[in-house]
């Protein structure tokens, strides 16, 4: 069976921050994600999550200025050194939550460019290398255009083969189902052929990025799909609840703590 984690960025916003983790273990989740910790001090969420019984399943490095716009810094040439500080503030979290999983974002930045492609592999390098010292996998995620437009990882072929480059045996794959069928389409197929390398899946509806409960998927064929696969892994809801995030978790009641 599944074991989804609450994205506590998007979902249980009617709470604080810090609350969202007693409402995510109320609601029957098991475990818990989100996009950045780093506002709140690591040992108030290791709090949170020993209280509710929760497992961290996955958050992001720093992604830079975001409210500027950034949304990474790997592909950025000239900021190797800030991302190897941004490393070491993730990893602080990562010794207080337990986490085995953090994602690197790309950054805005041209494929194309030479420069960008160089410094992302660098970056990638050294997080990933710097992580496995902590026993951490590294996961990268093609984000779709019409998102996150100027993306430098928008594709699940170049993902795909940076981690079969790398030869690094902790650099993984976050497959994101809603950027994936945005992106390529295929989901089952692309399921079975990268699961191998995939440490983390994420769930949205297309094209609204709503529950997973209708729309283009059909998600209780998918999630039966991921575990006749196999897949051991965490499913993040990364999703926008329509209304109020209690009132849209129908779908997730089969799957809830009891």
């Amino acid at each position: 069976m599944p074991v989804f984690a609450a994205n506590l960025t998007m979902m249980f916003n009617e709470w604080a921050f810090l609350d969202r983790f007693d409402a995510a273990a109320d609601a029957g989740f098991t475990a818990v994600e989100y996009l950045f910790p780093y506002e709140a001090p690591p040992e108030a969420i290791a709090e949170r999550l020993a209280r509710n019984n929760l497992q961290q399943a996955l958050f992001n490095l720093p992604p830079g200025d975001w409210a500027a716009g950034e949304r990474g810094i790997a592909a950025l040439p000239g900021r190797f050194d800030a991302l190897k500080a941004d490393v070491e503030r993730a990893l602080d979290y990562a010794a207080a939550t337990s986490v085995k999983r953090l994602h690197l974002m790309a950054g805005i930045a041209d494929p194309d460019d030479q420069d960008a492609s160089s410094s992302y592999r660098r970056s990638v390098t050294y997080a990933a290398e710097r992580l496995a010292e902590k026993g951490i996998d590294l996961l990268l995620e093609p984000i779709n255009g019409r998102n996150m437009p100027g993306y430098f990882l928008s594709d699940f072929g170049a993902a795909e083969r940076l981690i079969a480059e790398s030869g690094l045996p902790n650099l993984k794959l976050q497959f994101d189902i809603y950027h994936r069928q945005i992106i390529h389409g295929d989901v089952v197929m692309a399921l079975r052929r990268l699961l191998s390398i995939t440490g983390h899946i994420q769930i949205a509806s297309v094209p609204s990025r709503n529950e997973p409960d209708g729309e283009e998927l059909n998600y209780p064929y998918l999630f039966g799909e991921i575990d006749r696969l196999g897949y051991g892994g965490f499913i993040g809801c990364e999703y926008i609840p329509r209304g109020h995030t209690l009132d849209g978790l129908g779908w997730f009641k089969p799957f809830a703590r009891s």
